[in-house]
């Protein structure tokens, strides 16, 4: 049984390699809030590493509403976010140049195993600050939540939240579907 990866796994493995770095250095994800008051629009960009856009009009709003302040000191993922893109990137570049099957399987399970967790705790992130709100705020709507969805569109009282990936999450994805084609062409070759 041959093991080595064909010589297309390890230009699509280089490819992720790149696109994760990237990756690191744009937006990964934003949040667009719209409302009649503000017709141009607020939006949230969170990076591997830090929060970008009208963060400061966004917690002036919040806190009227009871949710907390956004502060990156406040989240243990902006420290260690990027460590861990880079490690796959690494990975990435380490199972191209060793090129062994078992490497590249290794490689794509434990990237979407990482997706899925991040994904869960953006979720319980977004969950806690729309939840956990101050019973003291200067406006409270009894049984109002304020979480923004994970992906898509919610109405959030008189605000339109649009919650998607930006050019970073994007660059992530693409690299997990070179890794997936990898996978599945070094699944096919081992059959035949």
């Amino acid at each position: 049984m041959n093991t080595k990866i064909s010589i297309l796994t390890k230009i699509l493995l280089i490819a992720s390699f790149g696109l994760l770095i990237y990756s690191v250095r744009v937006p990964i994800w934003q949040i667009d809030l719209n409302a009649p008051q503000y017709p141009e629009g607020l939006n949230l960009k969170i990076h591997a590493d830090k929060l970008g856009g009208d963060v400061d009009i966004i917690n002036g709003l919040n806190h009227y509403i009871g949710m907390k302040t956004l502060h990156e000191k406040d989240f243990i993922e902006f420290t260690i976010l990027k460590y861990i893109i880079y490690f796959f990137a690494v990975f990435a570049l380490i199972a191209a140049l060793i090129g062994r099957k078992k490497i590249v399987y290794i490689l794509f399970f434990s990237f979407v195993a990482f997706g899925v967790i991040a994904m869960i705790d953006f979720w319980r992130w977004e969950y806690n600050y729309g939840h956990d709100l101050d019973p003291h705020a200067a406006i409270i709507v009894p049984g109002m939540a304020y979480q923004p969805p994970l992906i898509g569109f919610k109405q959030l009282l008189n605000f339109g939240a649009y919650s998607v990936p930006d050019t970073g999450g994007w660059l992530f994805v693409s690299s997990g579907v070179l890794m997936l084609v990898a996978v599945i062409k070094e699944f096919k070759f081992s059959k035949k």
